[in-house]
Protein backbone atom coordinates (compact mmCIF):
# COMPACT_ATOMS: atom_id res chain seq x y z
CA UNK A 1 0.00 0.00 0.00
CA UNK A 2 1.12 4.00 -0.67
CA UNK A 3 3.38 5.19 2.27
CA UNK A 4 2.48 8.40 3.05
CA UNK A 5 5.24 10.69 5.32
CA UNK A 6 5.41 14.08 5.86
CA UNK A 7 5.58 16.65 3.37
CA UNK A 8 4.91 13.84 0.21
CA UNK A 9 2.57 15.27 -2.34
CA UNK A 10 -0.83 13.59 -2.88
CA UNK A 11 -2.83 14.54 -6.01
CA UNK A 12 -5.87 13.52 -7.18
CA UNK A 13 -7.02 14.33 -10.26
CA UNK A 14 -10.51 13.26 -12.98
CA UNK A 15 -13.79 14.57 -13.95
CA UNK A 16 -16.75 16.61 -11.73
CA UNK A 17 -16.95 14.29 -9.02
CA UNK A 18 -13.16 14.74 -8.13
CA UNK A 19 -13.26 18.28 -9.29
CA UNK A 20 -16.07 19.40 -6.57
CA UNK A 21 -15.99 23.38 -7.19
CA UNK A 22 -12.12 23.07 -6.21
CA UNK A 23 -10.09 26.27 -6.99
CA UNK A 24 -8.05 27.26 -10.19
CA UNK A 25 -5.75 27.02 -11.47
CA UNK A 26 -4.81 23.81 -8.99
CA UNK A 27 -7.05 23.12 -5.83
CA UNK A 28 -4.95 22.85 -2.34
CA UNK A 29 -6.02 23.05 1.13
CA UNK A 30 -5.57 26.63 1.21
CA UNK A 31 -8.53 28.54 1.56
CA UNK A 32 -10.84 25.53 0.93
CA UNK A 33 -9.53 25.58 -2.65
CA UNK A 34 -10.08 20.82 -2.44
CA UNK A 35 -13.63 21.71 -2.93
CA UNK A 36 -16.76 19.80 -1.32
CA UNK A 37 -16.08 16.00 -2.18
CA UNK A 38 -14.08 13.44 -1.34
CA UNK A 39 -10.72 15.06 -1.60
CA UNK A 40 -11.52 17.31 0.56
CA UNK A 41 -12.87 14.51 3.40
CA UNK A 42 -9.79 12.32 2.70
CA UNK A 43 -7.58 15.93 3.17
CA UNK A 44 -9.23 16.14 6.16
CA UNK A 45 -8.82 12.70 7.67
CA UNK A 46 -5.07 12.72 6.94
CA UNK A 47 -5.31 15.78 9.50
CA UNK A 48 -7.35 14.93 11.96
CA UNK A 49 -5.45 11.40 11.89
CA UNK A 50 -1.73 12.63 11.31
CA UNK A 51 -1.66 16.10 13.01
CA UNK A 52 2.41 15.85 13.59
CA UNK A 53 2.80 15.25 9.26
CA UNK A 54 2.22 17.46 6.99
CA UNK A 55 0.82 15.86 3.75
CA UNK A 56 -0.20 18.31 0.54
CA UNK A 57 -3.15 17.27 -1.15
CA UNK A 58 -4.01 19.24 -4.51
CA UNK A 59 -6.95 18.60 -6.86
CA UNK A 60 -7.02 19.24 -10.80
CA UNK A 61 -10.19 17.17 -11.30
CA UNK A 62 -12.27 19.00 -13.87
CA UNK A 63 -16.04 18.89 -14.23
CA UNK A 64 -16.95 17.22 -17.91
CA UNK A 65 -13.31 15.66 -18.23
CA UNK A 66 -13.56 11.83 -20.07
CA UNK A 67 -9.92 10.16 -20.62
CA UNK A 68 -9.35 12.31 -24.10
CA UNK A 69 -9.60 15.35 -21.82
CA UNK A 70 -7.60 14.33 -19.40
CA UNK A 71 -4.71 13.68 -21.86
CA UNK A 72 -4.55 17.00 -23.53
CA UNK A 73 -4.11 18.89 -19.73
CA UNK A 74 -1.83 15.77 -18.50
CA UNK A 75 1.22 18.04 -18.39
CA UNK A 76 0.14 21.03 -17.00
CA UNK A 77 -2.37 19.71 -14.35
CA UNK A 78 -0.57 16.44 -13.37
CA UNK A 79 2.93 15.61 -14.16
CA UNK A 80 4.28 19.46 -13.85
CA UNK A 81 3.27 18.50 -9.90
CA UNK A 82 5.38 16.18 -9.31
CA UNK A 83 3.29 13.96 -6.59
CA UNK A 84 4.83 11.77 -4.86
CA UNK A 85 0.88 10.04 -5.09
CA UNK A 86 -1.23 10.28 -7.74
CA UNK A 87 -4.90 9.09 -7.77
CA UNK A 88 -6.37 8.81 -11.36
CA UNK A 89 -10.48 8.17 -10.97
CA UNK A 90 -12.14 8.89 -14.99
CA UNK A 91 -14.66 7.02 -17.32
CA UNK A 92 -17.89 8.30 -16.02
CA UNK A 93 -18.44 10.88 -18.40
CA UNK A 94 -16.24 8.76 -21.26
CA UNK A 95 -19.54 6.05 -20.67
CA UNK A 96 -22.39 8.55 -20.01
CA UNK A 97 -21.76 10.58 -23.26
CA UNK A 98 -22.82 7.42 -24.94
CA UNK A 99 -26.40 7.56 -23.44
CA UNK A 100 -27.05 11.26 -22.79
CA UNK A 101 -25.29 12.45 -26.40
CA UNK A 102 -25.79 9.30 -28.58
CA UNK A 103 -25.16 11.79 -31.72
CA UNK A 104 -21.60 12.16 -30.15
CA UNK A 105 -19.26 12.12 -33.17
CA UNK A 106 -16.20 11.14 -31.23
CA UNK A 107 -16.96 8.82 -28.76
CA UNK A 108 -14.68 7.51 -26.39
CA UNK A 109 -15.07 3.38 -26.98
CA UNK A 110 -13.41 1.01 -24.46
CA UNK A 111 -10.84 0.56 -27.08
CA UNK A 112 -10.12 4.33 -27.12
CA UNK A 113 -10.13 4.22 -23.24
CA UNK A 114 -8.01 1.49 -22.67
CA UNK A 115 -5.11 3.02 -25.18
CA UNK A 116 -4.89 6.46 -24.08
CA UNK A 117 -5.24 5.80 -20.48
CA UNK A 118 -2.97 3.50 -20.99
CA UNK A 119 -0.34 6.06 -22.39
CA UNK A 120 -0.71 8.25 -19.54
CA UNK A 121 0.40 5.41 -17.30
CA UNK A 122 3.33 5.16 -19.69
CA UNK A 123 4.10 8.81 -18.53
CA UNK A 124 4.41 8.52 -15.23
CA UNK A 125 7.73 8.48 -13.54
CA UNK A 126 8.38 5.31 -11.89
CA UNK A 127 9.18 6.95 -8.07
CA UNK A 128 5.53 8.36 -8.26
CA UNK A 129 2.45 6.08 -6.92
CA UNK A 130 -0.43 5.44 -8.31
CA UNK A 131 -3.69 4.56 -7.97
CA UNK A 132 -6.31 3.90 -10.35
CA UNK A 133 -10.08 4.43 -9.23
CA UNK A 134 -12.63 3.22 -11.38
CA UNK A 135 -15.98 4.91 -12.42
CA UNK A 136 -18.75 4.08 -11.13
CA UNK A 137 -22.98 4.89 -11.36
CA UNK A 138 -25.00 4.42 -8.46
CA UNK A 139 -27.68 2.05 -9.24
CA UNK A 140 -28.67 -1.01 -7.91
CA UNK A 141 -29.99 -2.75 -11.00
CA UNK A 142 -27.76 -5.26 -12.31
CA UNK A 143 -29.09 -5.68 -15.55
CA UNK A 144 -28.97 -1.44 -16.09
CA UNK A 145 -27.48 -1.01 -19.62
CA UNK A 146 -25.18 1.96 -18.64
CA UNK A 147 -23.95 -0.10 -15.51
CA UNK A 148 -23.15 -2.85 -17.13
CA UNK A 149 -20.76 -0.66 -20.06
CA UNK A 150 -19.54 1.47 -16.65
CA UNK A 151 -18.27 -2.16 -15.30
CA UNK A 152 -16.68 -2.93 -18.60
CA UNK A 153 -14.85 0.28 -18.36
CA UNK A 154 -14.19 -0.08 -14.54
CA UNK A 155 -12.76 -3.91 -15.60
CA UNK A 156 -10.10 -1.95 -17.96
CA UNK A 157 -9.04 0.21 -15.44
CA UNK A 158 -8.87 -3.33 -13.15
CA UNK A 159 -6.60 -4.88 -16.15
CA UNK A 160 -4.26 -1.52 -16.68
CA UNK A 161 -3.40 -1.62 -12.86
CA UNK A 162 -2.79 -5.18 -13.05
CA UNK A 163 -0.77 -4.67 -16.19
CA UNK A 164 1.43 -1.56 -14.66
CA UNK A 165 1.39 -2.87 -11.51
CA UNK A 166 0.13 -0.85 -9.23
CA UNK A 167 -3.04 0.06 -6.77
CA UNK A 168 -6.52 -0.34 -7.62
CA UNK A 169 -9.87 1.19 -6.08
CA UNK A 170 -13.12 -0.53 -6.66
CA UNK A 171 -15.55 2.39 -6.04
CA UNK A 172 -18.33 0.63 -7.72
CA UNK A 173 -17.77 -2.03 -5.38
CA UNK A 174 -17.75 0.21 -2.58
CA UNK A 175 -21.43 1.68 -3.71
CA UNK A 176 -22.66 -1.71 -4.49
CA UNK A 177 -22.27 -2.58 -0.33
CA UNK A 178 -24.20 0.37 0.13
CA UNK A 179 -26.90 -0.09 -2.05
CA UNK A 180 -27.47 -3.66 -0.34
CA UNK A 181 -28.95 -1.64 2.48
CA UNK A 182 -30.37 1.50 1.08
CA UNK A 183 -31.95 2.76 -2.23
CA UNK A 184 -29.49 4.86 -4.93
CA UNK A 185 -31.80 7.73 -4.05
CA UNK A 186 -30.26 8.25 -0.86
CA UNK A 187 -26.95 9.40 -2.50
CA UNK A 188 -27.71 10.94 -5.99
CA UNK A 189 -30.55 11.74 -7.77
CA UNK A 190 -28.54 11.60 -11.66
CA UNK A 191 -26.84 8.06 -10.11
CA UNK A 192 -23.55 9.99 -11.04
CA UNK A 193 -23.07 12.97 -8.93
CA UNK A 194 -23.11 11.70 -5.25
CA UNK A 195 -23.84 13.67 -1.91
CA UNK A 196 -21.68 14.28 1.02
CA UNK A 197 -22.66 10.52 1.81
CA UNK A 198 -21.43 8.87 -1.35
CA UNK A 199 -18.42 11.35 -1.43
CA UNK A 200 -17.91 9.30 2.40
CA UNK A 201 -18.11 6.18 0.41
CA UNK A 202 -15.32 7.84 -1.96
CA UNK A 203 -13.18 9.06 0.79
CA UNK A 204 -13.12 5.68 2.56
CA UNK A 205 -12.65 3.46 -0.48
CA UNK A 206 -9.23 5.49 -1.22
CA UNK A 207 -8.43 5.93 2.20
CA UNK A 208 -8.14 1.97 2.68
CA UNK A 209 -5.52 2.13 0.27
CA UNK A 210 -3.70 5.14 1.99
CA UNK A 211 -1.17 3.78 4.56
CA UNK A 212 -0.19 7.04 6.22
CA UNK A 213 1.24 5.22 9.26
Amino acid sequence: MPQLTDQQTLLFTGDSITDCGRARPIGSTHENGLGDGYVALIDATLAATRPQSSIRVLNSGISGNRVTDLKERWQTDVLNHTPDCLSIMIGINDVWRHFDTPNDPAPVTPEIFKSTYRELLKSIPENITTLLATPFLIEADSNDSMLKMMDHYGTIVKDLANEFETHFVDTQAAFNEYLRHRSAQTLAEDRVHPNLIGHQILANAFLSHLDSE
